[in-house]
């Protein structure tokens, strides 16, 4: 038989083109890796502004991180349920404006001796609630940009490594800022992060098809579809639910020691963005890998030794002692610990839950992760505050640990943890019955 006799059913499938080949999403890729390096500089710069330029206390540096949280807790869900019904180019695009403009008016504030504690509240919690709006949108938008299911694990470790990119540079780069020109004036970096993505956005040249989502249907019966697709499949109910502990842990952790390096250790903003900085090399080394991971060793022994390494890396801090160097050096190998297993683990993560949902429960699939994650994120936060008021930011940090180390229980029991490799991609339509 000749080459040009073989029949096309029985040639062997072209294996599929990396995404180094689609355009649209490196466009993306590039404008969301731009706006995490920002992203980092307000996560250090925010709480910095309220320490150092006023005087709050630590009860209220815990509120600040509550608050810029706390719209996850209060509009996920609901925001999830109309990111179905519309493109979410088009969100994605607004609420980056929209966040800019907001972090801008702080800087303003300040030289105009106007910005107060309660007006940074505020401003947070505005920018909490456009970050609500991008973070669902994107996640159910990367889809549309790679098509294909077998690109998830790809997509989601190429987004991981941006991630990791900007927790590696972002830290280091808000600490000499901040240090160089004050917490607030740092601020006015972020803005230009923030256009940049928005340009990105707008070069994307593939068209969202618009969703089709009968008029009829009513909000509530909408968001019990989203709770009952994610709680009533196992998988991702023990996602969710192990996502929620680590986002807690990781937050109460991250407050409590930037309370307790500050004012207990006395480290400056230079050397916090060092240590985090630094540390968060493993969160770039665990993303870079995770692909090559993922690929050879089982799914879920991958999952539960990259979030045990998240759980108890806290541990580390509290055994922290000796000359500062060597202080030092521990809370970085805590932080790179906690920052390598989340590397790893999100990419794992965000591919199940692309896998285990069909497009059309994209946005509340998503809005009820957001929900739990953040909503931990932001209860770990006003904790970690309040208990530091309490007990002071030692003792704080030692309960954290340990509660941080009791989570493994948890993911000993989880099914997530017994899988042998990628389940089969999701394709039908959950029931609206």
């Amino acid at each position: 038989m000749s080459v040009t006799d073989i029949d096309p059913a029985e040639a062997p499938r072209a294996k599929p083109r990396s995404l180094w080949h689609n355009r649209d999403f490196l466009k993306f890729w590039v404008g969301e890796t731009i706006s995490l390096l920002g992203t980092q500089v307000t996560i250090l710069a925010l709480p910095l502004t309220a320490i150092h330029s006023l005087n709050a206390t630590d009860s209220e540096v815990g509120v600040l991180r509550f608050v810029q949280l706390a719209p996850y807790l209060a509009l996920a869900l609901l925001l999830g349920i109309w990111i179905d019904r519309v493109r979410r180019w088009r969100v994605m695009l607004w609420s980056n404006l929209a966040r800019m403009a907001l972090i801008a008016l702080i800087p303003l504030l300040y030289l105009t001796d106007l910005l107060t504690v309660p007006a940074l509240l505020v401003i947070a919690c505005l920018i909490g609630v456009a970050s609500v709006l991008f973070d669902l949108s994107w996640m159910s938008y990367v889809p549309t940009l790679v098509k294909s299911p077998k690109h998830y694990v790809e997509a989601s470790s190429k987004m991981g490594i941006s991630s990791s990119t900007a927790d590696v540079a972002g830290p280091g780069i808000a600490g000499v800022v901040v240090a160089w020109l004050t917490a607030p004036i740092a601020l006015l970096a972020q803005t230009g992060t923030y256009l940049l993505s928005v340009v990105s956005l707008m070069l994307i040249r593939t068209r969202e098809p618009k969703p089709e989502v009968t008029t009829e249907r009513r909000a509530s019966r909408e968001l019990k579809e989203g709770l009952a697709w994610v709680f009533g499949k196992p998988l991702l109910r023990w996602l969710a639910i192990i996502g929620f502990c680590c986002n807690f842990s990781m937050i109460t952790t991250w407050t409590m020691f930037l309370l307790y390096g500050t004012r207990t250790v006395g480290l400056d903003s230079t050397t916090l963005g060092l240590i985090f900085g630094t540390a968060s090399i493993g969160g770039l080394i665990g993303a870079v890998v995770s692909r090559r991971v993922v690929g050879r060793f089982p799914v879920g022994p991958t999952y539960f030794v990259a979030q045990t390494g998240l759980l108890l890396g806290p541990l580390l801090i509290v055994l922290a002692s000796g000359p500062q160097p060597v202080v030092i050096g521990m809370f970085i190998a805590s932080f790179f610990t906690t920052y390598f297993g989340l590397g790893i683990a999100n990419v794992i993560i965000v591919a199940l839950r692309q896998t285990l949902t069909p497009q059309s429960m994209m946005g509340r699939m998503t809005a009820c992760f957001r929900t739990l994650l953040f909503g931990g994120g932001a209860l770990g936060g006003l904790c970690a505050g309040l208990l530091a008021d309490a007990i002071g930011a030692r003792n704080a940090l030692v309960v954290a640990a340990v509660g941080s180390a009791a989570v493994v229980v948890g993911l000993v029991l989880s099914p997530v943890s017994r899988l042998r490799k990628m389940p089969e991609a999701v394709t039908e339509t959950p029931p609206t019955a």
